[in-house]
């Protein structure tokens, strides 16, 4: 995206730069805050919501920013929006609702807190950068129809490895090759991992202990590549994924020897998946073919070897460098790096990590009692699986052994909750049963 860095610039000259606010102020919020504050031309950002205000007074501080005044209304956020002055509030909505926000970064992880926000700032004409997979993968496509609706860009975050992997198979696709899997590279994978195993990697490195196991247990991989899947029209060859381990080391080039040619070369529409072990880690890769002749000639001259699939990869994703060009993309562009193209293909659903015994109310994604796997949307529906991103707060009806994916049968779902407001909505606008805008759901966050 080489023309962004002009156009940044050009804005920078002008004296119009993008304003932007962000909800969340955890490990990824703070390397965005440091990303817009000291290296990004055109770009402020002007507010952070957080429910503990301090520790968005403390991003601000170690990105260099100190003049922040805390606000509790959207008069107030506004008026230190007039003024120049950076503001922190521990309510998302006013960020959602304020004039003179372009864009909102939502980056906590929360699905109904997220998708609150999210649709408010839709609601409000407010472009939306997402490092959240987990909102994308549960309710992504109807947010993308109000979006549309409202005339703003519904986005998924560059560097994060969904949005890599969606440049790559863009670029993949510019080539007249066709994308037939997605792939990312993991270093580990154990479903049974929870917060008290990862908490001393998570103090190494200043995270949070359900976010680490989140990626430890596949739940995250699983939203990573739902998310692309709906993107791009594909589904996973079975439910968790194939997965294959690879001795540590093993170079991504050799991805097509971990994957059944026949299911990738029978024409279909691609799958998802990854792989544990392979390097460069942590990237993503595309397996694409072409059938013109010539051109195999010359992919095999460049060295991607004698076909029928080809492997593209990205050594590494950069998170939060890369989230300002997804905001500058979207804002002077128009442009998405990832969003859903219709509705769901990959759902990503709930198994037990533990025995789970009736009455026990479900802790949330990364805890201690479920994991996500990936499983394709027609699949989900038919044996009425509950997807992990609406799990958080139900209720057993019944005991559940451990490893058994969950059904809406088995759950009492708490009442009032947006996120299945927009599940019910999200199943009937794609089954074309109801195609006008609902205002009921808009008017439930008001």
């Amino acid at each position: 995206m080489l023309i962004i860095d002009t156009a940044l610039q050009q804005r920078q000259r002008e004296g119009r730069p993008i304003r932007v606010a962000m909800v969340g102020a955890g490990f990824m919020a703070r390397g965005v805050a440091r990303q817009i504050c000291r290296y990004v031309p055109g770009m402020e950002l002007v507010a952070i919501a957080n429910r503990t205000p301090e520790k968005a007074r403390a991003i601000y501080a170690e990105a260099g920013v100190t003049d922040v005044v805390e606000v509790g209304s959207v008069a107030q956020l506004e008026a230190c929006l007039e003024q120049g002055r950076p503001a922190i509030t521990d309510d998302a909505l006013l960020l959602s609702r304020a004039a003179g926000i372009e864009a909102i970064i939502e980056v906590t992880g929360a699905v109904e807190h997220g998708a609150r926000v999210v649709l408010e700032a839709i609601r409000h004409g407010k472009h939306i950068i997402l490092l959240n997979a987990e909102l994308d993968g549960t309710v992504g496509p109807i947010l993308k129809v109000y979006a549309d609706r409202a005339g703003v860009v519904y986005t998924v975050s560059d560097g994060d490895q969904p949005g890599v992997t969606l440049n790559l198979a863009r670029f993949v696709k510019g080539l007249g090759v066709t994308p037939v899997l997605c792939g990312n590279i993991k270093g580990l994978h154990d479903p049974y991992r929870n917060p008290t195993t990862q908490e001393g990697f998570a103090r190494q490195w200043g995270q949070n202990p359900s976010m680490v196991t989140s990626f430890a247990d596949g739940s995250k991989i699983s939203f990573e590549q739902a998310v692309v899947a709906n993107a791009l029209g594909m589904q996973v060859a079975r439910r968790g994924m194939l997965g294959p381990t690879v001795e540590p080391g093993t170079p991504v080039t050799k991805a097509a020897d971990w994957y059944p040619h026949e299911l990738l070369l029978n024409g279909g529409p691609g799958i998802v998946d990854y792989v544990v072990g392979a390097e460069p880690g942590p990237g993503v890769f595309v397996l694409g073919t072409i059938d013109d002749l010539v051109q195999q000639h010359y992919l095999k001259l460049y060295k991607l070897g004698p076909g029928p699939l080809y492997c593209f990869y990205t050594p590494y994703h950069l998170c939060h460098f890369e989230t300002p060009t997804t905001v500058a993309r979207a804002v002077l562009f128009q442009d998405a790096a990832l969003a859903p193209a219709g509705p769901m293909c990959v759902e990503v659903i709930t198994a037990a990590k533990v025995p789970l015994f009736a009455g026990q109310v479900l802790d949330g994604i990364g805890h201690y009692h479920t994991y996500g796997l990936a499983e394709n949307a027609d699949v989900t529906r038919r044996e009425n699986l509950l997807p992990i991103g609406v799990a958080e707060g139900c209720i057993l009806r019944h005991d559940v052994p451990k490893d058994q994916v969950l059904t809406y049968d088995d759950v009492l779902l708490p009442e009032g909750r947006l996120i299945d407001q927009l599940r019910r909505e999200q199943e009937e606008y794609f089954r074309l049963t109801v195609a006008p805008y609902s205002q009921t759901v808009a008017r439930s966050i008001v």
